[in-house]
């Protein structure tokens, strides 16, 4: 093993380490609020494990009213790791433990997908401060592995293995799916026809073979993810949910977060075209995530689980570090605000008021969104208006 990969390899140990220990108070005395909200330690790993009957071993899709909130993959994880739980009184200790070492493996393996594809900047992901403080919320490591690994075989023309992975991470969660995007544009770009059948039809045949037998034998457990989303008013972390803690709500939000995100899509869409060059994935993937989280209903602290790789990735040189720094705090400071604000509305008898919460949300969502801009500025290759001349057909007013 060469030095640097046994550097990454450390790194990614004690980033871990670092995650771990800060859920320490809650492996001690409990996950249950307030505490759990006001050491910032809240996990779904037990939550789950007993709200969602995995404690007794349930079939995670059982029910239509209690099936977990996520595709089949993950909840096979889960599902497959309570088997792993002895009897006992430190069940959910236990099964916090058990899933906390698989996804710190699976950590290790996303530093060194992104050191093998960003040797000069890969070192910024294990110390990531809202990345290392949001690793054990949740499964959604599962889904970054995969979703990297796409991101790593479609740049190197190994189009059958990335869709394969894509088409896993997908029935992992369904964040990856906006990915889709970036890849129709440069293989249409690119010319590669055939190579679009070929992407399109691994990734669906993929996604098909994990989910149909669920689809088959469960449906309405398996359908509980689709239906979630689409039933949640404006919910944590939503630039939604911070305009109606200030008082303006918006009506009628699943078709205003749609025309928002068609509307950033096709921004996305013309920035890349307008590119001199076609880009790689690995420069473009952030931004159609970055456009998906900021215009979704809802976001969880652990979405920064998403961004903060395909960041690494996006950036130029190391002359968008400060910039990456900048938009981590900004996370960082999300990070402790949703925590401190449920405190509060859990009975904590210090916490934070919506009005400082709703503050927390704005600065996120500009953190994100100033970054974005910053390294679509300094892209490689650089922006041409030129290469946008196809538009001049659809009618006056365009170039």
């Amino acid at each position: 093993m060469k030095l640097l990969t046994k550097s990454a390899v450390l790194l990614a140990i004690i980033a871990a380490l670092f995650s771990f220990a800060k859920f320490e108070n809650c492996r001690v005395n409990g996950w249950t609020p307030p505490g759990d909200y006001i050491h910032a330690c809240y996990s779904d790993l037990p939550a789950l494990f007993g709200e969602r009957g995995l404690i007794s071993h349930s079939w995670p899709y059982a029910s239509a009213e209690s099936a977990v909130e996520y595709p089949p993959l993950t909840g096979m994880v889960m599902w497959a790791t309570s088997f792993l739980v002895a009897d006992g009184s430190d069940q959910y200790r236990n099964y916090f433990d058990i899933n906390a070492l698989l996804i710190a493996l699976i950590f290790i393996a996303v530093v060194l997908i992104v050191k093998t594809m960003r040797p000069e900047l890969w070192y910024l992901l294990p110390v990531a401060p809202a990345f290392v403080a949001s690793l054990y919320i949740n499964w959604d490591i599962w889904a970054v592995v995969s979703a990297v690994a796409a991101i790593y075989y479609f740049d190197r023309g190994k189009i059958a293995k990335s869709g394969l992975a894509l088409g896993i991470s997908i029935a992992t969660k369904f964040f990856p799916i906006v990915l889709l995007l970036p890849i129709v544009l440069i293989l249409i770009r690119k010319s590669q026809v055939k190579s679009l059948g070929k992407y399109l039809s691994v990734t669906l045949f993929t996604w098909l073979a994990i989910n149909l037998p669920f689809i088959l034998t469960t449906p309405a457990g398996w359908f509980r993810f689709f239906k979630l989303n689409s039933e949640r008013a404006a919910d944590w972390g939503s630039i939604w949910r911070a305009l109606d803690i200030f008082g303006i709500h918006v009506s009628h939000l699943n078709l205003w977060v749609s025309i928002f995100f068609v509307f950033l899509a096709l921004a996305f869409t013309l920035y890349l075209y307008g590119l001199s060059e076609v880009p790689t994935l690995a420069a473009t993937a952030f931004f159609v995530v970055a456009i998906f989280v900021t215009t979704s209903k809802v976001y969880s602290p652990q979405y920064v689980l998403w961004l903060t790789p395909l960041a690494v990735l996006a950036m130029v040189d190391k002359k968008d570090r400060f910039d990456f720094w900048i938009w981590q705090f900004a996370e960082l400071i999300y990070h402790f605000a949703i925590w401190q604000y449920l405190a509060s509305l859990s009975g904590a008898e210090f916490g934070l008021p919506a009005g400082a919460y709703g503050f927390a949300i704005i600065l996120r969502v500009g953190a994100i969104t100033w970054f974005s801009l910053r390294l679509m500025r300094r892209s490689t290759p650089k922006f041409d208006p030129q290469n946008l001349e196809f538009l001049s057909g659809l009618g006056p007013g365009y170039p």
